[in-house]
């Protein structure tokens, strides 16, 4: 496809003088991007093959800090490096930057050049093999929403984030007029995308002032995860060139909707046959789906931890704003945890509703696909079908109300131990566990404006 690259092209546009940068990057604990900008040259010569980082980039929270108590990396053991060891498959234009084109890297440990367990990549490859090994394959698509304002990153910062404009006065959901007038930056970023080798299917206006949603077509559970994690990077850095900003916070105000990561997800064979439909079944739903679903309901808790990992990705369940508040499986009901979409078609699919923009999609496709092994496996029976305003529903479960409850099913999850290894979940918990500490620590201006008179 158009965008990607061998290695050999990259060698002639480098000889040609239209590539000068190479950036090697590898997703963090966040799902950012971290790495370096290789000289091209320096790159075809020797760091193809591999070059290196610190072992904290691993280990570190949304403010880059140091956290103590991870077993993985201290100051005791020195803070010592990683090997970054480039996927070529994944070497590709960015067009948007100047002579820029970027790889993706798997990290390795200095001495053994074995993977990190608790590195994200290296957890969703993890869980691709034991896909294979029971007989399947994943197929998965992420929809991602945002926010787009009219300031710039600095001059939100300076202003400490006070007066925020969005990019449209009202709700804009598939309104083909207000997304005209941002056409100037969204053509750029299905474009750029376009020919960074990455197949956009669509950008539309979503459900407040501002928010907009951007799908690309459906692959494999790591180049889905691949994508998405270069998708939020270029819609950042072109913003960024168009003086504007955008957020990814699944909740950046209490007055507005909050943005989700929809992970649509289904199974086929290892010889790409879907596994899903069963055409006599109701709704076309196989026994597989069956089971891979039960087991999404069953340790719905466990993974709502990677689904929703900050303080903040909370704030978006709420009743009545298409966020949902019950981990329950229904047809086309946009109220349920769980809606199944492409009923008695070979697309036939389960989309998971509960992840938040803000998530990190090597951590939450892999937890699905760990939860769907584990219904396969122990052949769990699908609860029947919730019909009607899920919203309403006292008596269904429940998705976890605060990062504390999630954090607690995390690490008492047994199946994601089994799936992922104890210390990996140990990672993550106490990665967590922090996020919930330093929030804990900070006075917010709810508290000053509500209380400094009245209190």
């Amino acid at each position: 496809m158009s965008g990607l690259l061998s290695f050999e092209n990259l060698t002639q546009r480098v000889e040609q003088g239209s590539i000068d940068t190479v950036i090697v990057a590898f997703p963090d604990m966040q799902g950012r991007l971290m790495g370096k900008r290789m000289q091209a040259e320096f790159f075809i010569e020797t760091a193809w093959e591999e070059t290196h980082c610190c072992n904290y980039l691993v280990a570190t929270d949304l403010e880059m800090n140091t956290v103590e108590g991870y077993a993985a990396t201290s100051w005791a053991a020195g803070y010592g490096d990683y090997v970054m060891r480039p996927d070529m498959t994944r070497l590709r234009l960015l067009p948007w930057l100047e002579g820029t084109a970027m790889v993706l890297c798997d990290l390795l440990d200095h001495h053994s050049h074995s993977p990190v367990p608790h590195s994200p990549r290296a957890i969703l490859q993890h869980q691709v093999e034991r896909l294979e090994k029971v007989g399947f394959r994943s197929a998965v698509a992420t929809e991602l929403e945002f926010f787009v304002f009219h300031e710039t990153y600095d001059e939100l910062r300076q202003n400490d984030y006070r007066t925020m404009t969005t990019s449209s006065p009202y709700n804009e959901d598939y309104h083909i007029f207000q997304t005209t007038r941002e056409e100037g930056l969204m053509r750029q970023i299905r474009n750029g995308l376009q020919g960074a080798g990455i197949k956009v299917e669509n950008t539309k206006g979503e459900a407040d002032a501002g928010q907009a949603e951007i799908n690309v077509q459906y692959s494999d559970a790591l180049q889905m995860a691949d994508n998405h994690c270069l998708v939020k990077n270029a819609i950042k850095e072109i913003a960024f060139l168009n003086n504007k900003s955008v957020t990814f916070l699944g909740k950046w105000s209490h007055n507005a909707a909050g943005s989700s990561s929809h992970i649509h997800q289904s199974l086929v064979s290892l010889d790409r046959e879907p596994v899903f439909q069963d055409k006599k079944a109701k709704y076309g739903m196989s026994a597989t789906m069956k089971h891979y679903l039960a087991g999404l309901l069953t340790y719905a808790d466990d993974n709502t931890c990677f689904l929703a990992p900050y303080v903040n990705s909370y704030k978006r369940f709420v009743a009545g704003t298409f966020a949902p508040t019950k981990s329950v499986w229904s047809l086309d009901n946009r109220t349920a945890g769980f809606r199944i979409v492409g009923a008695d078609t070979p697309n036939v699919r389960v989309e998971c509703r509960i992840g938040g923009s803000d998530l990190n999609p090597y951590l939450a496709i892999a937890g699905q696909i760990a939860a769907g092994i584990a219904g396969i496996e122990q052949k769990l029976e699908l609860e029947p079908e919730f019909i009607g305003d899920a919203y309403q529903a006292e008596q269904a479960r429940s998705i976890p109300t605060n990062l504390v409850a999630a954090t607690k099913a995390l690490s008492s999850s047994s199946m994601l131990r089994e799936a992922f290894g104890s210390e990996v979940i140990d990672h993550y918990v106490h990665a967590a566990n922090w996020e919930q500490e330093s929030f804990e620590r900070v006075v917010t201006d709810y508290e000053v404006k509500r209380g400094f008179e009245q209190v």
